[in-house]
């Protein structure tokens, strides 16, 4: 009888486990379909949710990076950018949206680190790069003018 409420509690924790990781996959992936139908609202609340299940996925905090961006709220957006590049740091995605607001707030520093950091991982992207470097170098304060 012991061994029979052993295996039925066993076999419980382990269907709950495996629905637990299929949740999140299923949240990131609803998000995903959400924010494609321009739905921002409802694939925000999915990428969150899928963050409650898994802290650490980096692709959920990029996306609502991404959803604060389409809704102007760019210290959002520059909170959930950090986050995906804490947990993932040479994802060329948010390195590339982090350098078009260092840009957009003059922060010339900042853009050349990030392009140093962008040349580095980056692969399929690099193209992006070259055009904020020319935009940093056309709106860039020469040393010389006074």
């Amino acid at each position: 009888m012991i061994k029979k409420l052993k295996f039925i509690l066993f076999l419980y924790l382990v269907i709950n486990i495996f629905n637990i990781s299929l949740g999140n996959e299923n949240f990131f992936n609803k998000g995903l379909e959400f924010y494609k139908n321009k739905k921002y609202e409802d694939a925000r609340f999915m990428f969150e949710r899928s963050i409650v299940f898994n802290p650490k996925d980096s692709n959920s905090y990029l996306y609502l990076a991404k959803i604060y961006n389409v809704e102007e709220d760019q210290k959002k957006e520059e909170k959930n950018l950090e986050a995906a590049l804490l947990i993932e740091p040479s994802n060329e995605e948010a390195i590339l949206m982090f350098m078009k607001i260092a840009l957009e707030q003059s922060n010339y520093s900042k853009v050349k680190d990030l392009s140093k950091t962008f040349t580095k991982v980056c692969k399929k992207l690099c193209e992006e790069n070259k055009g904020i470097l020319e935009t940093l170098a056309n709106i860039e304060p020469k040393n010389n003018e006074s």
